[in-house]
């Protein structure tokens, strides 16, 4: 397992910290259909590289698209506070801007994914059909229905109570 975080001081009540918990996307798993901006092929992310990369998604936004079936880089409604990898899943957490976005709580359903966003990505081998990406840098993600996105096993859900990945970390040095 391989983890980051930022660490936030605890503010008790903040009006606008929604804390939330996903899984971003699978490792060394070819997606279930194509990623927009992948020409129409489908990928793999691999181990490496999602390792490599891990560090840029800290302090990465999180956006969302009216009717939740795409992203939407300028609807910026929360940040990526730690990522982790664990087996093959990228789980990521962090906080929405619930007061600013009052409208996303309800409708969060237990159907919603997410999906990343990525720039300098090198595919292995461009005329493959499925597009191995060995080396990328996270730009984003974004939260939307799970149908929608390249990985239907992603997941999104506003998280109550748990411990924190940099907590769990702390706790298993101890």
């Amino acid at each position: 397992m391989q983890a980051m975080a930022v660490a936030f001081p605890e503010v008790a009540g903040h009006p606008n910290r929604l804390p939330f918990e996903g899984c971003l996307t699978l490792v060394d798993t070819p997606s279930d259909r194509a990623p927009s901006g992948a020409r129409g092929h489908r990928v793999v992310l691999t181990r490496s590289a999602a390792e490599a990369a891990l560090p840029s998604l800290l302090g990465m936004a999180v956006d969302y698209k009216a009717g939740w079936d795409g992203h939407d880089a300028r609807q910026k409604c929360g940040i990526i506070t730690s990522a982790e990898l664990e087996d093959n899943q990228l789980l990521v957490e962090g906080y929405l801007y619930a007061r600013d976005f009052p409208e996303m709580e309800p409708a969060l359903t237990p159907g919603m994914g997410m999906s990343y966003e990525l720039a300098d990505a090198h595919v292995a081998d461009m005329r493959a059909s499925v597009w191995t990406l060995t080396r990328a840098t996270f730009t984003g993600a974004a939260i939307l229905l799970r149908e929608k996105a390249a990985y239907r096993a992603t997941s999104f859900r506003v998280q109550r109570g748990a411990k924190r990945p940099l907590e769990r970390l702390q706790a298993a040095r101890t």
